[in-house]
Protein backbone atom coordinates (compact mmCIF):
# COMPACT_ATOMS: atom_id res chain seq x y z
CA UNK A 1 0.00 0.00 0.00
CA UNK A 2 1.27 3.41 -0.97
CA UNK A 3 0.20 5.76 1.81
CA UNK A 4 0.20 9.53 1.77
CA UNK A 5 0.02 11.29 5.15
CA UNK A 6 -0.81 14.94 5.68
CA UNK A 7 -1.54 17.25 8.58
CA UNK A 8 0.26 19.58 10.88
CA UNK A 9 0.48 22.82 12.73
CA UNK A 10 0.93 20.98 16.04
CA UNK A 11 2.39 17.70 17.21
CA UNK A 12 -1.15 16.66 18.10
CA UNK A 13 -1.87 16.37 14.38
CA UNK A 14 1.47 14.82 13.38
CA UNK A 15 2.05 12.14 16.02
CA UNK A 16 -1.25 10.31 15.37
CA UNK A 17 -0.24 9.88 11.73
CA UNK A 18 3.14 8.51 12.78
CA UNK A 19 1.46 6.17 15.28
CA UNK A 20 -0.69 4.76 12.47
CA UNK A 21 2.40 4.39 10.30
CA UNK A 22 4.14 2.52 13.12
CA UNK A 23 1.17 0.15 13.32
CA UNK A 24 1.36 -0.45 9.58
CA UNK A 25 5.09 -1.15 9.75
CA UNK A 26 4.61 -3.69 12.53
CA UNK A 27 2.02 -5.72 10.63
CA UNK A 28 2.01 -9.48 11.15
CA UNK A 29 2.93 -10.17 7.54
CA UNK A 30 4.44 -8.42 4.55
CA UNK A 31 0.98 -7.97 3.08
CA UNK A 32 -0.14 -6.16 6.25
CA UNK A 33 2.63 -3.60 6.46
CA UNK A 34 3.79 -0.50 4.59
CA UNK A 35 7.44 -0.15 3.71
CA UNK A 36 8.99 3.20 4.47
CA UNK A 37 9.54 3.95 0.78
CA UNK A 38 5.79 3.51 0.26
CA UNK A 39 5.02 6.44 2.55
CA UNK A 40 5.08 10.19 1.89
CA UNK A 41 4.12 13.04 4.18
CA UNK A 42 2.83 16.36 2.83
CA UNK A 43 3.05 19.34 5.18
CA UNK A 44 3.42 23.08 4.92
CA UNK A 45 6.42 25.25 4.18
CA UNK A 46 8.11 26.17 7.46
CA UNK A 47 5.75 24.01 9.53
CA UNK A 48 6.65 22.21 12.74
CA UNK A 49 5.69 18.93 11.13
CA UNK A 50 8.76 18.87 8.84
CA UNK A 51 11.18 18.39 11.72
CA UNK A 52 9.06 15.75 13.45
CA UNK A 53 8.44 13.75 10.29
CA UNK A 54 12.02 13.77 9.02
CA UNK A 55 13.29 12.71 12.47
CA UNK A 56 11.00 9.70 12.09
CA UNK A 57 12.70 8.83 8.81
CA UNK A 58 9.69 9.62 6.62
CA UNK A 59 10.04 11.41 3.30
CA UNK A 60 8.56 14.91 3.53
CA UNK A 61 7.27 17.30 0.87
CA UNK A 62 6.18 20.86 1.64
CA UNK A 63 3.39 22.81 -0.02
CA UNK A 64 2.00 26.26 0.62
CA UNK A 65 -1.11 26.72 2.74
CA UNK A 66 -2.53 29.04 5.35
CA UNK A 67 -5.43 29.49 7.72
CA UNK A 68 -8.38 31.73 6.91
CA UNK A 69 -10.24 32.15 10.22
CA UNK A 70 -9.87 35.31 12.31
CA UNK A 71 -7.61 37.13 9.85
CA UNK A 72 -7.76 40.53 8.20
CA UNK A 73 -9.20 40.62 4.70
CA UNK A 74 -5.73 41.21 3.23
CA UNK A 75 -4.16 38.32 5.14
CA UNK A 76 -7.05 35.99 4.37
CA UNK A 77 -6.77 36.81 0.66
CA UNK A 78 -3.01 36.17 0.75
CA UNK A 79 -3.50 32.82 2.51
CA UNK A 80 -6.26 31.92 0.08
CA UNK A 81 -3.88 32.38 -2.84
CA UNK A 82 -1.26 30.33 -1.01
CA UNK A 83 -3.82 27.58 -0.51
CA UNK A 84 -4.64 27.49 -4.22
CA UNK A 85 -0.96 27.29 -5.04
CA UNK A 86 -0.54 24.54 -2.46
CA UNK A 87 -3.35 22.51 -4.07
CA UNK A 88 -1.55 22.69 -7.41
CA UNK A 89 1.71 21.66 -5.74
CA UNK A 90 0.00 18.77 -3.96
CA UNK A 91 -1.62 17.62 -7.19
CA UNK A 92 1.79 17.34 -8.85
CA UNK A 93 3.18 15.47 -5.83
CA UNK A 94 0.30 12.98 -5.83
CA UNK A 95 0.64 12.46 -9.57
CA UNK A 96 4.27 11.49 -9.06
CA UNK A 97 3.79 9.43 -5.90
CA UNK A 98 0.57 7.64 -6.86
CA UNK A 99 -0.86 6.87 -3.40
CA UNK A 100 -3.49 4.22 -2.84
CA UNK A 101 -5.01 6.14 0.05
CA UNK A 102 -4.55 9.41 1.96
CA UNK A 103 -4.70 9.82 5.74
CA UNK A 104 -5.18 13.45 6.74
CA UNK A 105 -4.99 14.43 10.41
CA UNK A 106 -6.43 17.94 10.25
CA UNK A 107 -5.33 21.53 10.23
CA UNK A 108 -4.97 23.69 7.15
CA UNK A 109 -1.85 21.69 6.26
CA UNK A 110 -4.19 18.88 5.17
CA UNK A 111 -6.24 20.95 2.77
CA UNK A 112 -3.98 20.85 -0.34
CA UNK A 113 -3.39 17.10 -0.03
CA UNK A 114 -7.08 16.28 0.46
CA UNK A 115 -8.22 18.49 -2.43
CA UNK A 116 -5.56 17.00 -4.71
CA UNK A 117 -6.54 13.46 -3.69
CA UNK A 118 -10.21 14.17 -4.38
CA UNK A 119 -9.37 15.53 -7.82
CA UNK A 120 -7.37 12.38 -8.54
CA UNK A 121 -10.13 10.14 -7.14
CA UNK A 122 -7.85 8.76 -4.46
CA UNK A 123 -9.76 7.73 -1.31
CA UNK A 124 -9.24 9.91 1.76
CA UNK A 125 -9.60 9.08 5.45
CA UNK A 126 -9.66 12.13 7.69
CA UNK A 127 -8.75 11.67 11.34
CA UNK A 128 -10.13 14.24 13.81
CA UNK A 129 -8.06 14.38 17.02
CA UNK A 130 -10.13 17.15 18.68
CA UNK A 131 -13.68 16.88 19.96
CA UNK A 132 -14.97 19.70 17.73
CA UNK A 133 -13.92 19.78 14.06
CA UNK A 134 -12.44 23.03 12.82
CA UNK A 135 -13.43 24.77 9.63
CA UNK A 136 -10.81 22.89 7.63
CA UNK A 137 -11.98 19.44 8.74
CA UNK A 138 -15.65 20.33 8.24
CA UNK A 139 -14.97 21.42 4.67
CA UNK A 140 -12.57 18.60 3.83
CA UNK A 141 -14.88 15.95 5.28
CA UNK A 142 -17.13 16.49 2.26
CA UNK A 143 -14.29 15.25 0.06
CA UNK A 144 -13.35 12.29 2.25
CA UNK A 145 -14.71 8.77 2.06
CA UNK A 146 -14.56 8.35 5.83
CA UNK A 147 -13.82 10.31 9.02
CA UNK A 148 -12.23 8.70 12.08
CA UNK A 149 -12.83 10.42 15.43
CA UNK A 150 -11.34 10.00 18.87
CA UNK A 151 -14.53 10.15 20.93
CA UNK A 152 -18.21 9.53 20.37
CA UNK A 153 -18.93 13.17 21.26
CA UNK A 154 -17.63 14.08 17.79
CA UNK A 155 -20.07 11.92 15.83
CA UNK A 156 -22.82 14.54 15.88
CA UNK A 157 -20.77 16.86 13.65
CA UNK A 158 -20.99 14.46 10.70
CA UNK A 159 -23.85 12.86 8.80
CA UNK A 160 -24.83 9.36 10.00
CA UNK A 161 -22.47 6.70 8.73
CA UNK A 162 -19.73 9.13 7.72
CA UNK A 163 -17.66 8.91 10.91
CA UNK A 164 -16.36 6.04 13.00
CA UNK A 165 -14.96 6.15 16.55
CA UNK A 166 -11.42 4.77 16.58
CA UNK A 167 -9.82 6.58 19.51
CA UNK A 168 -6.62 8.64 19.49
CA UNK A 169 -3.64 6.65 18.15
CA UNK A 170 -0.62 7.15 20.40
CA UNK A 171 3.05 6.37 20.07
CA UNK A 172 3.76 2.74 20.89
CA UNK A 173 6.26 3.68 23.60
CA UNK A 174 3.50 5.23 25.71
CA UNK A 175 1.85 1.84 26.09
CA UNK A 176 4.91 -0.27 26.90
CA UNK A 177 7.26 2.02 28.84
CA UNK A 178 8.58 1.77 32.38
CA UNK A 179 8.04 4.70 34.75
CA UNK A 180 11.20 4.28 36.80
CA UNK A 181 13.34 3.79 33.70
CA UNK A 182 11.80 6.92 32.19
CA UNK A 183 12.72 8.96 35.27
CA UNK A 184 16.26 7.66 35.16
CA UNK A 185 16.70 8.56 31.49
CA UNK A 186 15.49 12.11 32.19
CA UNK A 187 17.81 12.51 35.18
CA UNK A 188 14.92 12.79 37.65
CA UNK A 189 14.86 11.75 41.29
CA UNK A 190 13.03 8.41 41.56
CA UNK A 191 11.24 9.18 44.83
CA UNK A 192 9.94 12.72 44.14
CA UNK A 193 6.62 13.59 42.47
CA UNK A 194 7.01 15.03 38.98
CA UNK A 195 5.07 17.87 37.36
CA UNK A 196 5.19 18.12 33.57
CA UNK A 197 4.75 21.75 32.55
CA UNK A 198 4.04 22.05 28.83
CA UNK A 199 4.53 25.53 27.46
CA UNK A 200 4.00 24.22 23.93
CA UNK A 201 6.29 23.43 21.03
CA UNK A 202 6.60 27.13 20.20
CA UNK A 203 6.09 28.35 23.73
CA UNK A 204 2.80 29.37 25.39
CA UNK A 205 3.98 32.51 27.14
CA UNK A 206 1.10 32.79 29.62
CA UNK A 207 1.68 29.22 30.87
CA UNK A 208 5.45 29.71 30.96
CA UNK A 209 5.08 32.96 32.91
CA UNK A 210 2.58 31.51 35.37
CA UNK A 211 4.72 28.41 35.79
CA UNK A 212 7.79 30.51 36.53
CA UNK A 213 5.88 32.55 39.12
CA UNK A 214 4.64 29.36 40.80
CA UNK A 215 7.96 27.50 40.71
CA UNK A 216 9.16 28.24 44.26
CA UNK A 217 6.05 26.72 45.82
CA UNK A 218 5.76 23.79 43.40
CA UNK A 219 9.43 22.86 43.70
CA UNK A 220 9.09 22.53 47.46
CA UNK A 221 6.71 19.64 46.74
CA UNK A 222 7.85 18.18 43.41
CA UNK A 223 10.36 18.24 40.58
CA UNK A 224 9.38 19.96 37.33
CA UNK A 225 10.04 19.01 33.72
CA UNK A 226 9.27 22.18 31.75
CA UNK A 227 8.95 22.20 27.95
CA UNK A 228 9.39 25.91 27.34
CA UNK A 229 9.47 26.38 23.59
CA UNK A 230 12.30 28.35 22.03
CA UNK A 231 11.00 31.86 22.66
CA UNK A 232 10.95 31.71 26.47
CA UNK A 233 13.73 29.24 27.15
CA UNK A 234 16.55 31.72 27.82
CA UNK A 235 14.80 33.71 30.55
CA UNK A 236 13.44 30.56 32.14
CA UNK A 237 16.99 29.25 32.39
CA UNK A 238 17.84 32.53 34.14
CA UNK A 239 14.88 31.99 36.46
CA UNK A 240 16.37 28.63 37.39
CA UNK A 241 19.68 30.31 38.25
CA UNK A 242 17.90 32.52 40.82
CA UNK A 243 16.33 29.61 42.69
CA UNK A 244 17.86 28.14 45.82
CA UNK A 245 20.42 25.50 44.93
CA UNK A 246 18.34 22.58 46.20
CA UNK A 247 15.38 23.80 44.11
CA UNK A 248 17.55 24.29 41.01
CA UNK A 249 18.22 20.56 41.04
CA UNK A 250 14.49 19.92 40.82
CA UNK A 251 13.84 22.17 37.80
CA UNK A 252 14.49 20.76 34.31
CA UNK A 253 13.69 23.20 31.47
CA UNK A 254 13.83 21.97 27.85
CA UNK A 255 13.21 23.88 24.63
CA UNK A 256 11.45 20.86 23.15
CA UNK A 257 11.24 17.12 23.71
CA UNK A 258 11.05 14.77 20.74
CA UNK A 259 11.36 11.07 21.56
CA UNK A 260 12.04 12.07 25.18
CA UNK A 261 8.43 13.28 25.50
CA UNK A 262 7.37 9.66 25.90
CA UNK A 263 9.60 9.42 28.98
CA UNK A 264 8.31 12.74 30.30
CA UNK A 265 4.69 11.64 30.01
CA UNK A 266 5.40 8.33 31.72
CA UNK A 267 7.42 9.93 34.50
CA UNK A 268 4.88 12.63 35.35
CA UNK A 269 2.42 12.56 38.23
CA UNK A 270 0.62 15.72 37.07
CA UNK A 271 0.67 17.81 33.89
CA UNK A 272 -0.08 21.46 33.15
CA UNK A 273 -0.83 22.07 29.48
CA UNK A 274 -2.99 23.60 26.79
CA UNK A 275 -5.96 21.47 25.80
CA UNK A 276 -4.73 20.57 22.34
CA UNK A 277 -5.38 17.35 20.48
CA UNK A 278 -2.42 15.43 21.91
CA UNK A 279 -3.67 16.09 25.44
CA UNK A 280 -6.76 14.02 24.80
CA UNK A 281 -4.99 10.88 23.69
CA UNK A 282 -1.55 10.89 25.28
CA UNK A 283 -2.61 11.86 28.80
CA UNK A 284 -5.26 9.15 28.65
CA UNK A 285 -2.76 6.56 27.41
CA UNK A 286 -0.52 6.99 30.46
CA UNK A 287 -3.26 7.84 32.97
CA UNK A 288 -1.93 11.33 33.61
CA UNK A 289 -4.08 13.80 35.61
CA UNK A 290 -3.83 17.35 34.36
CA UNK A 291 -4.54 21.03 34.76
CA UNK A 292 -5.69 22.27 31.37
CA UNK A 293 -5.53 25.89 30.18
CA UNK A 294 -7.34 26.18 26.82
CA UNK A 295 -5.76 28.58 24.34
CA UNK A 296 -8.28 31.42 24.14
CA UNK A 297 -7.81 32.08 20.42
CA UNK A 298 -8.38 28.59 19.04
CA UNK A 299 -12.13 28.79 18.56
CA UNK A 300 -14.07 26.15 20.47
CA UNK A 301 -11.58 23.33 19.99
CA UNK A 302 -9.51 23.53 23.14
CA UNK A 303 -12.42 24.62 25.33
CA UNK A 304 -14.37 21.56 24.19
CA UNK A 305 -11.37 19.28 24.73
CA UNK A 306 -10.81 20.60 28.25
CA UNK A 307 -14.49 20.40 29.17
CA UNK A 308 -14.63 16.78 28.01
CA UNK A 309 -11.67 15.83 30.22
CA UNK A 310 -13.05 17.76 33.21
CA UNK A 311 -16.54 16.26 32.90
CA UNK A 312 -15.01 12.80 33.02
CA UNK A 313 -12.94 13.55 36.11
CA UNK A 314 -9.55 13.44 34.39
CA UNK A 315 -8.58 17.12 34.61
CA UNK A 316 -9.00 20.53 36.19
CA UNK A 317 -9.55 23.56 33.97
CA UNK A 318 -8.18 27.09 34.30
CA UNK A 319 -8.97 30.04 32.06
CA UNK A 320 -5.95 31.61 30.43
CA UNK A 321 -6.73 35.04 31.85
CA UNK A 322 -6.65 33.65 35.38
CA UNK A 323 -2.96 32.77 35.06
CA UNK A 324 -1.92 36.41 35.36
CA UNK A 325 -3.68 36.54 38.75
CA UNK A 326 -1.71 33.67 40.29
CA UNK A 327 -4.29 30.92 39.80
CA UNK A 328 -1.89 28.18 38.68
CA UNK A 329 0.26 27.68 41.78
CA UNK A 330 -2.54 27.00 44.29
CA UNK A 331 -4.28 24.49 41.99
CA UNK A 332 -1.09 22.54 41.29
CA UNK A 333 -0.01 22.59 44.94
CA UNK A 334 -3.45 21.40 46.09
CA UNK A 335 -3.33 18.45 43.69
CA UNK A 336 0.22 17.58 44.71
CA UNK A 337 -0.92 17.51 48.33
CA UNK A 338 -3.90 15.26 47.56
CA UNK A 339 -2.50 11.97 46.27
CA UNK A 340 -5.87 10.23 46.53
CA UNK A 341 -7.49 12.83 44.28
CA UNK A 342 -4.70 12.53 41.72
CA UNK A 343 -5.06 8.76 41.68
CA UNK A 344 -8.79 9.09 41.00
CA UNK A 345 -8.09 11.55 38.17
CA UNK A 346 -5.42 9.23 36.77
CA UNK A 347 -7.89 6.34 36.64
CA UNK A 348 -10.49 8.56 34.96
CA UNK A 349 -7.93 9.56 32.35
CA UNK A 350 -6.93 5.94 31.82
CA UNK A 351 -10.58 4.99 31.28
CA UNK A 352 -10.63 7.27 28.21
CA UNK A 353 -7.75 5.48 26.49
CA UNK A 354 -8.29 3.29 23.43
CA UNK A 355 -5.11 1.20 23.06
CA UNK A 356 -6.22 -0.23 19.70
CA UNK A 357 -6.87 3.14 18.05
CA UNK A 358 -3.99 2.89 15.58
CA UNK A 359 -5.08 -0.60 14.56
CA UNK A 360 -8.65 0.62 14.04
CA UNK A 361 -7.45 3.39 11.71
CA UNK A 362 -5.25 0.94 9.81
CA UNK A 363 -8.31 -1.25 9.28
CA UNK A 364 -10.23 1.73 7.90
CA UNK A 365 -7.38 2.50 5.50
CA UNK A 366 -7.39 -1.05 4.15
CA UNK A 367 -11.17 -0.93 3.71
CA UNK A 368 -10.81 2.22 1.61
CA UNK A 369 -8.05 0.70 -0.50
CA UNK A 370 -10.10 -2.44 -1.04
CA UNK A 371 -13.13 -0.38 -2.03
CA UNK A 372 -11.43 1.71 -4.73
Amino acid sequence: MRLLLSGGGTGGHVYPALAVLDELRSGASASDSARLDDVLYIGTVGGLEAKIVTRAGVRFEAVEAGGLRGLSLHRAASNGLALLKGCAQAFRILRGFGPDVVLATGGYASAPAVVAAWLRRCPVLIYLPDIVPGLAVRALARLAKRVAVSFDASLRYFRPGKAVVTGYPVRRGLQVGDREAAKKRLGLAPDVDTVLLLGGSRGAHSINKAGADALPGILEMAQVVHVTGERDHAWLRQTRDHLREELQQRYHPHIYLHEEMVDALQAADLAVARAGAATMGEFAAVGLPSVLVPYPYSGRHQEANADYMVQRGAARKLEDESLAHGALGPVVEALLADREQRQAMAQSARDLAKPDAARAIVDELYRLVGGR
